[in-house]
């Protein structure tokens, strides 16, 4: 059966090059305006290289849209202002050929070739790069839904007196400029508008007012020139479909719920909608989300369509109160039952036989024997009767304990360790970070993290202090007082004591404390500058290896390594390389030491957390790579005070030490698992070797295809991951999750996930981005999101005139998500955005979680001047645009990094007097950094919700309060994800215009 799509329609192609932000090529600006024109011959465009990045999936579950009429009558465009792109008018005539090319509405007879250079317009000269060129008459891309699971957006009007229509513009490689005849269907008759044949367009099946029907000719036909009617109005830009609605649409349609987990294949709700999962035999999405939920049987039909077949575990995520806990499962000595051929441990997808005497095995069909210990009889259906009393044959996720053979060298695990290290060089001794953390640790260390129940913590701590040379610290409760003991020669790294360096908090707390008091004091005259930075983590690895435990290390530095050691680093940030073939070196980390370090940390179980309080460069792609690949966090301040930062900091660190967390982990995925993205270290094909992994990390796993699934079975994937417990047991966590498995494209289509697909490519780009030129990664994204789109269209759309846009349901808003990643820091080649920053992201991004890429990418912007102070619930969000701001409104953005208030400039002064305690905005100082604790009910609330925000998010957020029109309103604007980037990048408007044209260049 054929599937309508969400159906946009023209100037889905008429973008004009170098406006909006994507010059040609994705590369940097071109010096002229290039225009193309019209009536070229269309090219496909090159499959992207193998063994590069993979092709893009789609978004998710929206309702699906009401299937009773199949064409929904379109009727008059909205009016908005028309703001126009472009300050000079072509001639009349000229104008309506240039939008006869772009729309192609109808099926009449194709005018005659049309090849007109255009006008220059003075805008296509600002020095925008890096993606798609802007349209300008914009689509009216109306919500109704016209089939199943698909959106189509109706007919553009044609754009006012002012508004030339832009060829496409050159792009390298990609769409070029059209010389030579129309393409087949390029131009189609029948165009109605007010003065032809009333308000609408005819497009084909869509019947407006006073509009010729489907198939029907249309008042005008044949040529262009006589379509000149009166301008109209451009489209309203709430017809393009909306992340915030399609957000609001799944909370109000799944919000609140039960959902079980009882159903193979089921999509579950998006990642920002709030529901309670049971889980009843598959892995709770909080675990587990999929690009797509219906794998295609065959590998050609997984490579016609380019959607990545991929899943993003997060396997120690965090499950809300109200969902119950893992079940632990323990066999005693005789350990998990598993799978003699494939090793899969047992789980709901074992078929019971035999009596109950033998099992075959779901993922490889091996019949293995039952264990004596462990056999039960069926039941009438084939059940195991003890079915519901054992987790690991009626549940998603559950954990074995471990038996000493998954023990190292066989000898039971110890508790982890954290040790604490302190740069204490003359940078962080002046700005009080020295005194604040010492001062912290006191009271943070009566709350490292525990076994549920247990009195006390059994992780124990150790505490090093650093510049050129190491210090380390004998603690021993023995003591009166602490011992330093100093380490001076680095080539050389060794711990200097055993016995009193690692000990118990609780049974040292006081030689500790003063320990803390007399740190500060001892290094408070010290003039040294100069740090080292790879002994002091090649310290924390040798003091875990004499303890024979894993363990974290928290590194507090402060600039980048320059004395005279091991992995002494120098300034190699060049902007001259950047928008050029080189610009990947910023990003790769030096070879050498830090990638040996890494390999031992993983092997030693050594976690590392990095605190970096930098004034300038500090080569963050090389001092971030081993946390990265160790399963740790780096945290950035830059220019710290510690009046504005000091907060940030202490509660990035406080969630950092106790979140929950394991170590020494190993993960395999069965399942034809070909490539992992993550904060991880890869030793061979198979294995995962994560040093540690908390609550916030996930790996994103891509599957390949070689052979032909079963509608019949599904496909089965399990996730097993093998680490030491915060008390030192040894487990194993089992995810399972069963997917459908079709031979139809348009059920793949059906069952995709947005925002899962949006983290698979953000990781894949970031990771690419280390071997190919930034413009090679963004040609590839956007191949990838028209061939994805393409293929819907070709394969499972009714048919329907080409100048109409077909989305999937489920991916409607993917388009802006693919922009937004293609706008952010590390994608975008600009010398204004720090190296550092760019490097640092490109990290973060690498761990992230399906609602951390969400949110990144598309931020939420909540207003707050007409909130209701007496409802608990939060205000809706509106979309991330400029044109949702108002001068009198009061806005909240944040995107689980950054956190602003946005204030109009006309704000009201009640507002401004009950939030900030001043009569006026010009009242307010400038640096102010944290809201005043008024009593009052729109202070309370608006605290309370930013309290509960960043008590939702993994990292901690700094407030920024901007004001309209303040410098620091630029720093603001680059989050507002539908607009044009500040350094570079279409609106979503324009990027969905020139996607569009992509996807008729590859479909003709």
């Amino acid at each position: 059966m054929s599937q309508q799509g969400y159906v946009a329609t023209p100037p889905y192609s008429q973008a004009q090059s170098g406006m909006g932000g994507y010059p040609a090529g994705f590369g940097s600006a071109p010096s002229q305006p290039l225009y193309g024109h019209y009536g070229g011959q269309p090219q496909s465009f090159p499959v992207p290289p193998t063994g590069m990045m993979k092709p893009a999936p789609p978004p998710t579950g929206l309702p699906s849209p009401p299937a009773s009429s199949h064409y929904i009558s379109n009727g008059p465009s909205p009016s908005s202002p028309y703001h126009s792109m472009s300050p000079q008018a072509p001639p009349q005539a000229q104008q309506v050929t240039n939008q006869m090319g772009a729309m192609n509405l109808g099926y009449g007879p194709p005018p005659a070739p049309i090849s007109q250079a255009l006008p220059t317009s003075h805008l296509a000269q600002q020095p925008f790069h890096s993606a798609p060129p802007p349209a300008m008459g914009h689509p009216p891309l109306g919500s109704p839904c016209t089939g199943p699971q698909s959106h189509r957006m109706p007919s553009p009007q044609s754009p006012p007196a002012g508004q030339p229509m832009g060829g496409p513009p050159s792009m390298g490689g990609m769409g070029r400029p059209y010389p030579g005849p129309p393409p087949p269907g390029q131009f189609g008759g029948q165009m109605a508008g007010p003065g032809m044949a009333g308000p609408g367009m005819a497009g084909p099946g869509m019947a407006g007012p006073g509009m010729a029907g489907p198939g029907m000719a249309g008042p005008f036909q044949g040529g262009a020139a006589q379509m000149a009617g009166p301008p109209q109005k451009k489209l309203d830009p709430d017809s393009i479909p909306s992340t915030t609605q399609v957000i609001e649409d799944d909370q109000a349609k799944r919000g609140g719920q039960v959902y079980a987990t009882n159903v193979r294949g089921q999509v579950p709700p998006l990642v920002t909608t709030n529901f309670t999962v049971q889980d009843q035999g598959n892995a709770s999405p909080r675990y587990m989300r999929c690009t797509t939920y219906s794998f295609p049987c065959t590998a050609d039909l997984a490579k016609q369509c380019q959607v990545p077949l991929a899943t993003i575990i997060k396997p120690f995520a965090t499950v809300p109160k109200n969902e119950t806990p893992l079940y632990v499962v323990n066999h005693g000595e005789a350990g998990p039952i598993r799978c003699n051929r494939c090793k899969a441990y047992m789980c709901p997808y074992m078929q019971f036989i035999d009596g109950g005497r033998r099992f075959q095995c779901g993922f490889c069909s091996c019949v293995n024997e039952v264990p004596a210990f462990y056999f039960q009889h069926l039941d009438h259906m084939g059940r195991r009767v003890d079915f519901y009393e054992r987790p690991e044959l009626s549940l998603g996720s559950y954990e074995f304990v471990a038996t000493l053979d998954y023990c190292k060298n066989n000898k039971s695990a110890s508790p982890p360790a954290y040790i604490f290290m302190i740069d204490v060089s003359y940078a962080n001794v002046k700005s009080g970070l020295v005194r604040l953390i010492c001062e912290e640790l006191k009271t943070l260390l009566d709350n490292l993290p525990r076994e549920e129940g247990a009195e006390s913590s059994t992780v124990k701590v150790g505490f090093v202090t650093y510049n050129k040379i190491l210090h380390f610290y004998n603690v021993k409760s023995a003591l009166a007082q602490p011992q330093m003991m100093v380490v001076s020669d680095m080539a050389e790294m060794f711990v200097p004591l055993l016995d009193g360096f690692l000990v118990n908090f609780q049974e040292s707390c006081s030689v500790i404390n003063n320990l803390l008091d007399q740190i500060p004091d001892m290094f408070a005259d010290t003039n040294e500058s100069e740090t080292v930075f790879a002994p002091v983590i090649q310290a924390g690895v040798e003091a875990l290896k004499a303890a024979e435990c894993s363990g974290k290390l928290f590194i507090f530095h402060s600039s980048i390594p320059t004395a005279e050691a091991p992995g002494k680093l120098k300034n190699r940030d060049d902007k001259k390389l950047i928008n050029t073939e080189k610009e990947k070196t910023l990003f790769q980390p030096q070879k050498g030491l830090y990638e040996q370090l890494s390999k031992d940390c993983v092997a030693q179980g050594c976690s590392v957390d990095l605190f970096l309080f930098p004034s300038q460069y500090v080569d963050m792609a090389t001092m971030g790579d081993v946390s990265t690949h160790t399963g740790g966090t780096v945290h950035k301040y830059s220019n710290f005070q510690l009046e504005l930062d000091g907060e940030h900091f202490l509660s990035d660190l406080r969630k950092d030490v106790r979140k929950a967390i394991g170590f020494d982990a190993i993960m395999r995925v069965r399942f034809r698992a070909t490539d992992f993205f993550g904060a991880v270290h890869m030793n061979n094909t198979t294995d995962v070797e994560m040093a540690a992994v908390d609550c916030d990390k996930a790996v994103t796993v891509e599957f390949k295809h070689d052979d032909t699934l079963s509608e019949e079975t599904g496909a089965l994937m399990q996730c097993a991951l093998l680490y030491t417990t915060i008390s030192g047991q040894r487990r194993l966590r089992i995810h399972n999750l069963s997917l459908n498995c079709s031979s139809q494209l348009s059920e793949l289509y059906k069952s995709c996930e947005t925002d899962a697909l949006i983290n698979f490519f953000a990781k894949s780009a970031y990771r690419a981005m280390l071997n190919q030129p930034l413009k090679t990664v963004r040609e590839i994204l956007v191949n990838q999101t028209a061939h994805m789109l393409a293929c819907y269209r070709k394969n499972c759309a009714s048919p329907s005139a080409a100048s109409q846009l077909i989305l999937p349901d489920a991916m409607k808003v993917f388009p802006i998500y693919m922009n937004s990643l293609m706008k952010t820091g590390p994608l975008v080649g600009s010398a204004e955005l720090s190296t550092d920053d760019r490097a640092h992201q490109r990290l973060s991004v690498m761990a992230m979680g399906v609602e951390e890429t969400q949110l990144l990418l598309y931020p939420r912007l909540v207003p707050l001047h007409n909130m209701d102070v007496a409802s608990d619930v939060l205000p809706a969000p509106v979309r991330c645009s400029e044109e949702r701001l108002t001068d009198a409104g009061m806005f909240l953005l944040e995107n689980g990094h950054s956190l602003f208030l946005w204030l109009g400039q006309a704000c009201t002064p009640e507002l401004v007097q009950s939030i900030f305690n001043v009569p006026s905005l010009a009242h307010m100082p400038s640096d102010l950094s944290s809201l005043p604790v008024l009593d009052n009910p729109q202070s309370k609330k608006l605290r309370s919700m930013i309290e509960a925000l960043l008590d939702q998010r993994p990292k901690s957020m700094k407030l920024l309060i901007v004001r309209q029109k303040d410098r620091s309103e630029m720093l603001f604007r680059q989050h507002l994800v539908e607009d044009k980037g500040l350094h570079g990048g279409a609106s979503y408007m324009d990027f969905l215009c020139y996607v569009h044209r992509e996807i008729r260049n590859l479909l003709t």
